[in-house]
């Protein structure tokens, strides 16, 4: 089932022991935003998962991100949540983790729930060709394939 939270409140997500962040709800308008956002839309058509990912989620947390605790400068001084400062946090690989597994999943889980036997028009199977020639009854093979040959150890 699912549940849905009409509160629309931003909640607290813990990252790494001493860091959490408050993000926004994961919403269908954060999601849109994302998307069209400069960032991701430029990164190239041939570029790899790896990197599509790292655009988006960052340019998803740059939306999402409201607040955080246990985030500070060179010295150790706290600092606010800015652009930068959010990339610089999530170039951090246990935090861009995280925040993947808690954040992010719980949206596209929904997303790849709902499109669990479609195919997809631009997945591998898009431009696949047929490698087999098409069975024709109406044409008998020349020959039978030969089976097997059976294993000569003993069992």
């Amino acid at each position: 089932m699912l549940t849905l939270d009409l509160t629309n409140a931003p909640r607290w997500y813990d990252l790494a022991p001493g860091v959490r962040v408050q993000l926004r709800p994961l919403t269908t308008a954060l999601m849109v935003a994302t998307r069209s956002d400069p960032a991701v839309e430029a990164v190239p058509e041939d570029a790899g998962d790896e990197e599509r990912a790292v655009a988006f989620a960052s340019a998803l947390a740059r939306r999402a991100v409201l607040a955080w605790e246990g985030v500070g400068d060179a010295e150790g001084n706290p600092i606010a949540p800015s652009p930068e400062a959010i990339d610089a946090l999530l170039d951090v690989w246990p935090i861009f983790e995280a925040f993947q597994l808690t954040y992010v999943s719980k949206g596209l889980l929904l997303e790849q729930e709902k499109n669990g036997s479609a195919l997809s028009p631009s997945g591998p199977s898009a431009g696949a060709i047929d490698t087999a020639r098409a069975a024709n009854p109406a044409k008998p093979t020349r020959k039978r394939a030969r089976t097997a040959p059976r294993s000569k150890t003993s069992r």
